[in-house]
């Protein structure tokens, strides 16, 4: 055997060494596994694992922040917009719209919110937290947020059963329609609207009947011309609503007092589960004032919405009287929670509007092609939002329902308090204003 093998043979352990030396080992392997298996030990790897996943959370947003401030971004863009068929006008609204970069981030942030709002308005209701009737906006986005964007905030809005849209648009927040639908005291009519009635300033609802809104409409813009505000009443109905006789009551009574009211018909092609054509003699529904002017209008494009709800804005505004538009849209959810949507259209023709029309993605092309954002920042936004929705709906699901000694408030908005009878003479409730 070579030496230098001699140096490092290892001498020959006694049956006692080795049997002491095993022990040892056993020992530590036993302590480490005690060690692993210890609740605080277990607790600790948690604890350090849920801040490390925190961290890269927060670190992973923080470099999406800094990528998306280094961008070189454009402070507006042109777009070319589809031009309005025009009825009884001898010009229409523009062929062309400036949209800057903080208009175009709102509006993809409202049009995003109504969505995913209408979306968990679906999933509540299917859980069994909203009752009754719900109709659902998803598809229709341009129209409520375009229609805002085109007036002042002191103008004034009505519209039919299918509001939730333009509630936000107005300025009730997600959390106050959401504990609405699921009637809440946190909703914005205490729990007591549901979704067909809710309100806020200068918007008059959310109205069951279909077509009532109509006269209503006309009777807010009879008070804009009274007081001499220069304000002007946006009245929208259905293409379904347009068929009723109180539609054309309202135009004869507006055109006959000039009233500065504008007449906004949502064709989304279907009333109920009913085409257009099958229901409607002439579906030109921009045509349907007889002796008011008209306009039909993309009501997929927000920026075609926002432009031509601007030029009947300062038609109204001046004196001319009425004017009417029709916004061609489409909703992809059926008439109303009850109705699947799919027994009178196939699922191709929703597919297809959504490929090739959905008014989401029509803004975030435009967007993201002239540099006005990047997929990355509406990636934030879009985070942002879904965690508005859940907070909101987290709170829909549980702050509490009003009390029944509440039935009877409200009724009057400054009277003296006063009872009011229940289902039968000896249940009474007090009304507080």
């Amino acid at each position: 055997m070579a030496p230098r093998a001699l140096e490092h043979r290892k001498e020959p352990r006694s049956r006692g060494q080795a049997f002491r030396q095993s022990a040892v080992v056993r020992g530590r392997h036993q302590s480490c596994r005690r060690r692993r298996h210890h609740p605080q030990h277990s607790m600790k790897n948690m604890l350090a694992a849920f801040v490390s996943h925190v961290l890269r959370r927060i670190a992973q947003k923080s470099a999406r922040r800094v990528l998306v401030a280094s961008c070189n971004y454009s402070n507006d863009a042109t777009f070319e917009i589809k031009k309005c068929d025009l009825y009884l006008l001898e010009e229409g609204p523009p062929v062309t719209a400036v949209l800057t970069r903080a208009e175009g981030l709102k509006y993809y942030r409202m049009m995003l919110t109504v969505r995913r709002m209408e979306l968990k308005a679906d999933q509540l209701y299917k859980q069994k937290f909203i009752r009754g009737f719900c109709h659902l906006c998803d598809g229709q986005e341009a129209c409520c947020v375009g229609l805002e964007a085109g007036i002042k905030p002191s103008d004034h809005i009505i519209t039919s059963y299918r509001a939730h849209g333009i509630c936000y648009t107005r300025g009730i927040s997600v959390q106050s329609i959401l504990a609405e639908l699921t009637g809440r005291r946190g909703g914005c009519a205490k729990g007591k609207g549901g979704s067909m009635h809710m309100y806020t300033k200068n918007f008059y609802g959310g109205n069951g009947i279909v077509g009532a809104q109509g006269p209503l409409g006309a009777g807010v813009a009879l008070a804009c011309k009274y007081k001499g505000n220069d304000e002007i009443c946006l009245t929208l109905y259905g293409d379904g609503a347009a068929n009723q006789g109180q539609i054309s009551e309202a135009f004869n009574m507006a055109a006959l007092w000039k009233l500065p009211c504008v007449f906004i018909c949502e064709n989304n092609l279907y009333g109920m589960g009913t085409s257009n054509e099958r229901a409607a003699a002439s579906t030109d529904y921009y045509k349907r004032g007889s002796f008011i002017p008209g306009l039909k209008v993309d009501g997929m494009d927000v920026l075609c919405v926002r432009e031509a709800t601007k030029f009947a804005g300062d038609y109204c505004r001046s004196g001319k009287g009425p004017i009417v538009m029709e916004l061609q849209t489409y909703r992809y959810h059926g008439h109303s929670m009850s109705d699947p949507g799919v027994s009178y259209r196939t699922r191709e023709e929703i597919q297809d509007m959504r490929n090739k029309k959905d008014p989401i993605m029509l803004l975030q092309d435009r967007m993201v092609n002239s540099k006005l954002t990047t997929v990355e920042e509406l990636k934030e936004i879009e985070a942002e939002v879904r965690k508005e929705i859940d907070d909101a709906a987290q709170f829909a699901t549980t702050d509490p329902e009003p009390h029944l000694e509440e039935l009877g408030h409200h009724i009057y908005s400054s009277d003296p308090s006063f009872e009011v009878r229940g289902a039968n003479p000896w249940i009474k409730f007090k009304s507080i204003s």
